[in-house]
């Protein structure tokens, strides 16, 4: 009669077979980002500068992380374990 259906909160199963794309992807992405914004600290102020330079070692760090982990990825790939 008045019973509410409560879904229960489960994770989705990991799925990786595309991870190696995927990481590629957000790589690429950031890249142009990152490019983008180094010409657009032509026309920045000095404090506009400023965070844009903070937000680009941001995106390089970020751009490493994420191609140590494509390769990690690609190794799996490899090895058959995706």
């Amino acid at each position: 009669m008045g019973e509410k259906y409560v879904k229960s909160k489960q994770p989705n199963p990991d799925n990786r077979f595309n991870n190696v794309e995927r990481l590629h992807d957000m790589i690429e992405n950031t890249q142009k980002k990152l490019q983008e914004a180094e010409v657009s600290m032509e026309f920045a102020n000095p404090e506009e500068r400023e965070v844009i330079k903070h937000k680009n070692e941001r995106r390089k760090q970020s751009i490493k992380a994420m191609k140590e982990e494509m390769k990690e990825e690609m190794d799996a790939r490899i090895k058959g374990e995706i």
